[in-house]
């Protein structure tokens, strides 16, 4: 519940800046991106300045609007402060669909089940997903590693109950994790590398085995959607290229990301060869997960209320 009124009361200040905003503000032709520090293709788009490109032969110049999480991101999206997101992990739609928020999905990455993991320490007495019953573990609230880590409990046949939550943000996970506070760690990539590199951390399990596939989404403003279909399909086929070109030159991007990600491109590399970033349409049948991953939060009270993921609005 906590994160709906977090999504209402955001929703109401947001709105009343925009109403406040200065006279001729809303006539000039600018779209608004909002992305997260990893958000790995908007970064390379921001960089090399393509984006602005195509779109200014559409008529229309852009700014870009960085945010601390995909919450957020998604609550200026559902208040129109932005028009366009960059990639949300898959359980952020999911509490913004149980919000109301008027959002469309506009691509979806295919999954990258080997982009998070449960890590443990070098030395670690533990082998297997089922020596985790009655040890502390350390992970991020609601993301797709809260998910990842129910799910592959249940495979094992145990409970969340089994295990002692520490809700923590990557920053404080790694610390919990390198000083032994908790027994385990929950993390995405490039988390996950850095972690492989920094810290020997060994991977206990990953989403593979259909555990939790990782798919990432990117979406706009259903109004937005609607209004400009020109701009959508431009936001699109950057996307879709901008991934092949990532696969096809995994140096390069390296180097464009590594800097701001505060990493060394080793690692930058590492975790992009566990993204497909490979974008593709959304199809109703590919939300599946969606509804996999609201059924499960809903049952674990972490969603508050029942969703059904095909009931989004779905750009074609």
């Amino acid at each position: 519940m906590r994160y709906l009124n977090r999504l209402l009361s955001l929703s109401a200040v947001l709105g009343l800046a925009l109403m406040t905003a200065a006279p001729g503000q809303a006539d000039e032709k600018t779209v608004r991106i909002g992305l997260q520090k990893s958000s790995s293709l908007a970064t390379i788009l921001r960089t090399n300045g393509e984006l602005e490109k195509r779109f200014a032969t559409l008529g229309y110049k852009v700014t870009w609007k960085e945010f601390t999480s995909g919450l957020p991101l998604l609550e200026a999206l559902n208040v129109g402060a932005i028009e366009l997101s960059a990639d949300v992990a898959d359980t952020v739609p999911i509490f913004a669909q149980a919000a109301g928020a008027k959002l469309t999905y506009v691509a979806q990455e295919a999954p990258s089940p080997t982009a998070q993991a449960i890590l443990v320490p070098p030395d670690s007495p533990l082998k297997s997903v089922a020596d985790l019953k009655g040890k502390k573990i350390a992970f991020t609230k609601a993301a797709g590693v809260h998910f990842l880590l129910i799910s592959a409990l249940s495979k094992e046949g145990l409970k969340f109950s089994d295990i002692e939550p520490a809700y923590l943000t990557p920053a404080d996970g790694r610390a919990a994790f390198e000083k032994r506070a908790v027994d385990a760690w929950v993390v995405w990539d490039p988390f996950v590398a850095a972690a492989q590199k920094q810290a020997d951390a060994r991977i206990l399990s990953d989403g593979s085995g259909g555990i939790a596939s990782y798919q990432r989404y990117y979406l706009a403003s259903t109004p937005f959607a609607t209004s400009e279909p020109k701009l959508i399909e431009a936001y699109f086929a950057l996307l879709q290229e901008t991934g092949k070109w990532v696969k096809a030159n995994p140096a390069e991007a390296a180097k464009i990301l590594g800097p701001a990600w505060g990493l060394e491109t080793d690692i930058v590399e590492k975790a992009n060869e566990r993204r497909s970033y490979q974008v593709r349409v959304v199809k109703p049948e590919d939300l599946t997960e969606q509804q996999r991953i609201a059924d499960v939060f809903f049952a674990e009270k972490v969603l508050p209320k029942e969703i059904k993921a095909t009931e989004a609005e779905i750009w074609s």
